[in-house]
């Protein structure tokens, strides 16, 4: 815990960003790490994450087809590390509860300003989220959603939670990944992003293949198939080596929503609803 002692003066706000073209330069009132940062650019759906372990960035998502979409600048990745807003000589930004209880709460005036940072880098529309339990689960839809906008600031929880005036002050909205605990949101965020990016134009490079995945269209996806025609004595479904299109159309439709109805009632549900 700190004593008030430890407390930093109130500093002026950093200048706002400017935009040379693609690139986009503010000013900071914060040291940052120069060497291997990658420039920020200017009009490209950008991610900003706050957390205590920005070395686990861009982790996975360096990988593979949303990897080479970071490399080419289809979208931006920027951290945004908790720690140096923490208080006093040994930077600690969290504390007992109020009112006692287990654990450690993310204090106010450490998380406050390190969301002050994040909004003065945003460009255009973006999504202030708290990555929490008890909030609202993700899904496809919010993945579209957030993929629609300028980007989103995603902030990493940690112990037993953020002071819940920040959440009020700022407005933020909270998402969870599903209904368990994880030790922080570091792996809950990289999934969501995984989940947001491939959206993003160009990134996979067939939009026809995100039409047909699942939950795209409210129903888990049928099965695939490829060569061999046959393995260990199990073929391929003839309609599917048949090369007409509209049965093998309506074959993946029944398969669909057979997977659907048998493993996800309420999807099914939800998608009888929206065909009524």
């Amino acid at each position: 815990m700190s004593n008030p002692s430890d407390t930093p003066a109130p500093q002026p706000a950093a200048p706002a960003a400017r935009s040379h073209g693609r690139k986009s330069i503010s000013a900071t009132l914060r040291p940052r790490v120069l060497m291997g940062e990658a420039p920020r650019l200017a009009r490209v759906w950008t991610a900003r994450i706050i957390t205590l372990f920005p070395e686990a960035f861009p982790g996975v998502l360096g990988e593979s087809l949303t990897g080479k979409a970071l490399k080419e600048e289809a979208w931006a990745l920027e951290t945004i590390d908790l720690r140096p807003y923490g208080i006093g000589k040994h930077k600690n930004v969290d504390d007992t509860p109020a009112g006692g209880g287990a654990g450690m709460v993310i204090r106010a005036d450490v998380l406050g300003p390190a969301i002050d940072e994040a909004l003065a880098r945003a460009k255009g529309r973006t999504r202030l989220i708290y990555l929490s339990p008890r909030g609202r689960r993700f899904d496809q839809a919010m993945a579209r959603d957030w993929a629609a906008g300028g980007g989103v600031t995603l902030i990493c929880g940690r112990f037993e939670g953020i002071d819940e005036r920040v959440i009020e002050e700022y407005r933020i909205e909270e998402v969870s990944l599903g209904d368990f605990v994880l030790t922080g949101g570091e792996i809950a965020a990289q999934a969501m992003l995984d989940a947001t990016v491939r959206l993003l134009p160009g990134v996979l490079g067939n939009a026809e293949s995100i039409e047909d995945e699942s939950h795209s269209a409210g129903l888990l996806e049928h099965p695939q198939y490829t060569r061999p025609a046959e393995w260990k004595g199990r073929a391929i479904p003839p309609v599917l080596m048949s090369g007409h299109h509209g049965k093998i159309a309506q074959w993946r439709l029944a398969t669909a929503e057979d997977i659907t109805r048998q493993r996800r009632p309420d999807m099914w549900a939800d998608y009888q609803n929206r065909e009524d």
